[in-house]
């Protein structure tokens, strides 16, 4: 095998002749390069030399016949037609649109018509920062031991009829909600928001939803539940369903391919989406759950799923602020959008959020358990609600109530929680160390 020191000892042995410097070419334009560059293509391939003429290759035998050949040099000039024919004046356009340098000022959240490929210059360090939190948030669901849990499920004594209730209405409504939030922003977010350094982070973002949903299926998986039950529990229960329909009515319009921003009227579509998706969906659909599966946690029990949700607690914290900053920052740019309507509108589907959340807590906890009942977890709603209302810069709706359950927000604070990493399992492989037989 040839060294670094050969490489350099061989480019020694061979001088290369110190070429004349050229004067600087003076630059295409951009039609005129393009175009160049299709003739070149265009060109009709040099004649091939007979086979008798050709040196054959050692131990080489051709593998096309006479037929192959021909076939195959008809479909190479077929391609070379194509290319003759071809209509550059369109992506010449937009090339030329393009060709200038990407100034930060030219940035914006929304109907932007700088180049989106040019990631830099950042125009929201915030959001470029949060894509490398996430990035080092990585985490699989395979990596949490589950045995306790399937222990405790298996035992008919180990948990009560209401604490089962639990965990089957979370995970049935929680693999539903976050493949709802995968798709709204595969199928419209990341196609709307024009600012590279906020897709990359809905990139992250999205691939942390199917994380999350794999999670989900993990533990239904290792806890041997029925999957058709709890996977079709969004089209059976009358709370999970509402909350799934309430949030899909938001995405509809936006997941057609024909949907474009640039009016006031599409841009409050748009507005209203990421607040139903931020703010109501990830903002309080999830509190109720979290709550009900992290205190079975904190009494020792299913532990494994309480530590997932854990994970996916400190994932969805991210989501939410970074939503939040983003719906900010496109009022910011376009104040014309948050006008008393909106507001108004906004403040409604905030309350209804909460509302369907309070009926979900009443249909998951019939009766008092683990320290909590619906009441307190009423109280619980209304405290994130008045929270999300004034992050996006509305009033508060409900007046006298706190938080019944400040452990909550210790988890939440990611600069007080536990290092919930060291329980991972580390038996796995990294990319480096792949076999590829």
């Amino acid at each position: 095998m040839l060294s670094w020191d050969e490489f350099h000892q061989d480019e020694k042995a061979t001088p290369v002749a110190q070429a004349t410097p050229k004067a600087p070419e003076p630059k295409k334009d951009v039609r005129q390069e393009v175009q160049e560059q299709i003739k070149q293509v265009s060109k009709p391939a040099a004649p091939v030399a007979p086979a008798a003429a050709q040196a054959p290759a050692a131990n080489y035998e051709s593998s096309l016949d006479a037929a192959d050949e021909k076939n195959n040099a008809d479909a190479l000039q077929q391609a070379i037609d194509d290319l003759k024919a071809l209509d550059v004046s369109a992506g010449l356009e937009e090339l030329e649109g393009n060709a200038s340098r990407v100034a930060v000022d030219d940035k914006r959240m929304i109907n932007c018509r700088a180049d989106l490929n040019q990631l830099v210059p950042f125009k929201y360090d915030w959001a470029w920062q949060k894509y490398l939190d996430g990035c080092a948030n990585h985490w699989m669901p395979q990596e949490v031991n589950m045995n306790a849990d399937i222990a405790l499920w298996k035992n008919p004594n180990g948990l009560t009829d209401d604490e089962r209730l639990i965990v089957k209405r979370n995970l049935g409504f929680f693999s539903t909600a976050d493949s709802l939030v995968a798709n709204n922003l595969v199928l419209a977010i990341y196609r709307l928001i024009t600012n590279p350094e906020c897709r990359q982070y809905i990139l992250r973002q999205a691939f942390e939803e199917a994380i999350h949903t794999h999670a989900y299926q993990y533990c239904i998986e290792s806890l041997g539940m029925d999957e058709g039950e709890i996977f079709n529990m969004y089209h059976e229960i009358p709370s999970v369903a509402k909350k799934a329909s309430w949030g899909l009515k938001y995405t509809q319009s936006l997941s057609d391919p024909n949907f474009r921003t640039g009016t006031p009227e599409t841009d409050k579509e748009l507005l209203k989406n990421l607040i139903a998706f931020y703010c109501c969906l990830e903002g309080i659909f999830f509190y109720c759950g979290f709550t009900q599966i992290l205190s079975m946690g904190r009494r020792n029990k299913m532990t494994g799923t309480s530590e997932q949700f854990q994970y996916i607690l400190r994932d969805e914290s991210m989501h939410l602020n970074f939503g939040i900053d983003m719906i900010n920052q496109i009022k910011l740019e376009n104040p014309h959008l948050w006008d008393a309507d909106m507001k108004e509108h906004a403040t409604q589907m905030i309350l209804q959020a909460t509302q369907l959340e309070i009926e979900y807590a009443r249909d998951t906890m019939p009766r008092g358990v683990l320290g909590m009942n619906a009441a307190m977890m009423e109280e619980y709603l209304q405290f994130i609600a008045n929270r999300r209302l004034i992050q996006i810069g509305l009033k508060e709706q409900f007046t006298g109530v706190s938080n019944p359950f400040p452990w909550m927000s210790e988890i939440m604070d990611l600069r007080k929680e536990k290092n919930f990493f060291e329980t991972r399992v580390i038996e796995y492989q990294t990319g480096g160390a792949l076999s590829w037989d």
